[in-house]
């Protein structure tokens, strides 16, 4: 199965044995509770999956990597204890708390969260040392003489023998024990997540055009050519940065990510090509409605690859205001939430408005702080977080200056932001309107249509802004594309803001 089938069978794992019946006891014993082990090539985006199911359920994450493990840090460090039985004294050997289960009663007490997921990475390459104990741990998750808390699930990963020389074979006593899933690399699974965390357009387009590219492992006279997900993540990351800080990006940096010489070159010359594109075609005025008619005209004559390539374009141009109008309303709903509670105190005789707003900036960097430690924070999560404080901060600095009306002066700047933010939401519909008219005066009902109207689908973010704000063109698109009975169903489930 792919990445996001596998994540789908370990989210509905751990849902089930989360479950607690009416004793609020587990309804399935945590030492029935199967370890899920999946099994895929290294850099698939198995510990990613990871964090997204942590954050979904809002459950702590513990994240491991046993190759680096002995005996003693996974198991503990022997001492010995008296201790007297029948009334005679011995001394027993005991063991230290291990690391790992250590580090989730850390994690517990730090974030506040009771229930986790255990992540151990690699776990078919123990050390010699440490495999006879593995069994006893996914049996009774148990590691020396201290178990895994109540409330956490034990989740495995590890690679196939093929990519790591370091792999053991597990017998079938310990497979009996597992709930296997074998991931395999798959594009349009990885895509989703990438549309999501805002892939480099040029990555994406690329791998539209050269799928087979995705993801390959060779073995060459040269030793072993690869390249992986992971690769393309962080080089698209470095793309972002690289491109911020007007730096060239050539060959030798792209071969640093891509360690598959024939891919780099190609991806190089492609990165090349779509730079040119970026200035020839004028993104900023097809979305500003005032193509020239060059362009128009080159558009119409270009071959697919081309016009592949001014898609991801200018969808990255459109969704970026949209992912920004996104972010800006998760912040000023908990903006809003905070000053609710600040209003709601000034009601006191002797309230004093910067003691309640230092209470919220309080309570936020608890919120942040726990999130932080149980690893169930999205980048997004964080950055509303952020935002809301820095809000906070300044709303004290305007309470200051109003010492009549402190609460009014908070308000009006609040009411200053959610008008910007319309400002802004309305902005960036007006770019999605043109790119519709500048796709339907070019391409027509074509392929590329299709294309256009899929991309946003998949996208969250302009999921998300169209389901709040509407855009005809899409909605009339989406019909003739027979979309638009299954795109209800997805609107439907999309988180609403409303501000006041």
């Amino acid at each position: 199965m792919n990445i996001q089938e596998a994540k789908e069978q370990i989210k509905n794992a751990m849902t089930a044995y989360f479950t607690k019946d009416e004793f609020g006891r587990y309804a399935v014993r945590p030492e029935k509770q199967r370890p899920v082990f999946l099994m895929g090539p290294p850099g698939i985006g198995k510990t990613a999956v990871m964090e997204q199911i942590a954050q979904e359920l809002d459950v702590a994450l513990v994240s491991y990597s046993m190759t680096h493990h002995t005996r003693q840090s996974a198991l503990g460090l022997p001492f010995i204890e008296k201790k007297v039985f029948d009334g005679k004294e011995y001394q027993v050997s005991e063991y230290t708390m291990s690391e790992i289960i250590a580090a989730i009663y850390e994690t517990m007490e730090e974030s506040g969260k009771r229930e986790g997921i255990l992540f151990l990475d690699e776990i078919n390459c123990v050390s010699e040392t440490l495999a006879p104990s593995m069994l006893q741990f996914l049996q009774y998750k148990i590691f020396g003489r201290h178990r895994v808390p109540d409330g956490w699930i034990v989740v495995t990963a590890g690679n196939p023998p093929e990519y790591n020389k370091s792999v053991r074979e597990f017998d079938i006593v310990t497979w009996d024990r597992l709930k296997r899933i074998d991931v395999e690399p798959d594009f349009d699974a990885w895509k989703s997540f990438a549309l999501k965390k805002g892939v480099h357009p040029a990555v994406l387009t690329y791998l539209e055009i050269r799928k087979g590219d995705f993801y390959k492992v060779e073995s060459t006279v040269s030793g072993k050519q690869f390249v992986t997900a992971r690769g393309w993540d962080d080089l698209s990351q470095m793309l972002h940065l690289y491109e911020k800080n007007g730096l060239p990006v050539d060959e030798k940096l792209v071969g640093q990510y891509l360690q598959n010489p024939r891919i780099a070159k190609e991806f190089a010359i492609y990165y090349d090509l779509f730079n040119k594109y970026r200035s020839d075609y004028q993104v900023d005025k097809i979305l500003a409605g005032k193509a020239p008619a060059a362009v128009k005209k080159r558009a119409k004559a270009a071959k697919f690859d081309e016009r592949l390539s001014l898609l991801g374009l200018l969808l990255d141009a459109a969704v970026r205001p949209l992912r920004a109008v996104a972010e800006t309303e998760d912040a000023l709903r908990l903006l809003l939430e905070a000053l609710r509670a600040v209003k709601a105190g000034m009601a006191s005789p002797d309230a004093d408005i910067q003691a309640l707003l230092d209470a919220q900036l309080s309570a936020q960097q608890s919120l942040l702080d726990s999130a932080r430690r149980a690893g169930s924070l999205s980048q997004e999560q964080e950055r509303a977080r952020e935002r809301t404080m820095a809000a906070l901060r300044r709303h004290k600095q305007l309470a200051a200056k109003a010492p009549d009306d402190p609460f009014a002066a908070v308000k009006a700047d609040f009411d200053g932001a959610v008008a910007d933010m319309k400002r802004r939401a309305e902005a960036a519909g007006a770019q999605l309107t043109h790119l519709f008219g500048f796709c339907e005066e070019v391409f027509g009902d074509g392929q590329e249509m299709l294309i256009l109207v899929t991309e946003l689908t998949m996208d969250p973010s302009a999921a998300r802004f169209i389901s709040r704000y509407g855009c005809e063109a899409y909605f009339a698109h989406n019909k003739e594309l027979l979309f638009y009975e299954r795109q209800r169903e997805i609107l439907s489930q999309l988180d609403q803001l409303e501000l006041p």
